[in-house]
């Protein structure tokens, strides 16, 4: 006999053989729901979903941009962001100099460190604002001659600009090319 809510307990016989189901498919209602639990991770899934990451676009694309280090990147940038701003308290330079350096700074320790913060909360990195703190590594190169700095706060800026403009543009085709290989993996699959 047996239970109207299916929830019956069959002998280990029973099971095997797949009475009272007629199905050759498995009989405990806890197989079938285990085979149809989503673990979130994307392992294992890819039979009921075609081949496809079931996870969305932007954890692809954060993962890929992890997974290129991208995060340490831009932790990079943010702290050299922070030594432009502070190197003026070491250095001894005019107002022009000393407010270019200090705006800047802070303005490419916020972005990256916020870039640095998208990354390690599976959020895609944000090219427009990688591009934005390359091009003021950028100005701190041209600012270093243009507003005549002079002696060793001189050669800081040139030297952290450079850096600046490379790693944060480095960041930035990174994170152009991560987003376009989470987004094509997705089409081809």
């Amino acid at each position: 006999m047996s239970d109207p809510n299916g929830d019956d307990h069959r002998t280990s016989d029973e099971s095997e053989t797949g009475a009272d189901s007629g199905t050759d498919g498995p009989t405990d209602r806890r197989e079938t729901a285990a085979a149809d639990i989503d673990s979130g991770t994307g392992i294992g899934d890819g039979e009921r979903s075609g081949g496809r990451d079931p996870r969305d676009e932007s954890t692809r694309v954060a993962n890929e941009e992890r997974r290129r280090k991208t995060s340490v990147l831009s932790l990079l940038v943010a702290v050299l962001g922070a030594w432009v701003a502070l190197s003026v308290l070491i250095f001894d330079t005019e107002a022009a100099p000393l407010w270019n350096d200090v705006l800047v700074g802070l303005v490419v320790a916020v972005a990256a460190g916020y870039n640095y913060y998208r990354v390690t909360n599976d959020v895609p990195l944000s090219t427009g604002i990688a591009t934005l703190v390359a091009v003021l590594g950028i100005w701190l190169i041209v600012s270093a001659a243009l507003l005549e700095m002079t002696g060793v706060l001189f050669w800081s800026t040139l030297a952290t600009g450079l850096l600046i403009a490379g790693v944060a543009g480095y960041n930035a085709y990174e994170a152009r090319e991560a987003r376009a290989v989470a987004t094509d993996s997705g089409v081809d699959a």
